[in-house]
């Protein structure tokens, strides 16, 4: 798969860096004083600064959750998912979605979580055990 590029917005750089960095563990590409790139499992994300506050917006309900819809995120291998899972615990992130499996039994099972970086953009992290169920109906 071809590699994507993503902008977003946050209010400030240094607490996004550290928490993309460090917390998540993603290199850092070139950078300003006004954004930054990161390496989000190999595709690009650009943090650039804006100078006001970022709401959390609407949301939609998906199997008995309210899911944030602006978000995005990264589909992992399994032990990672669980992995990152053990490491955001430990670092105390409240999740707005805990993790859980999604559609069990179903077609498209998959792991999944959602929590908000500082400067309250929604990320969700999943993992399917199949990756043939990525895109099943």
């Amino acid at each position: 798969m071809a590699p994507f590029h993503l902008a977003f917005p946050v209010t400030d750089l240094i607490e996004t860096r550290k928490f993309y960095e460090e917390l998540l563990g993603c290199g850092v590409g070139r950078t300003s004083d006004r954004w930054i790139d990161f390496d989000f499992w190999g595709n690009q994300i650009t943090a650039h600064l804006v100078d006001d506050e970022n709401p959390h917006g609407p949301t939609n309900h998906v199997d008995g959750k309210n899911v944030p819809v602006r978000h995005f995120g990264a589909i992992l291998e399994w032990d990672e998912w669980n992995l990152l899972v053990e490491k955001l615990k430990a670092h105390d992130i409240e999740f707005v979605i805990a993790p859980y499996t999604r559609f069990q039994g179903e077609v498209g099972e998959q792991a999944t979580m959602f929590f908000y970086d500082p400067s309250g953009n929604a990320l969700e992290f999943k993992s399917f055990k199949d990756f043939s169920q990525i895109f099943a109906k």
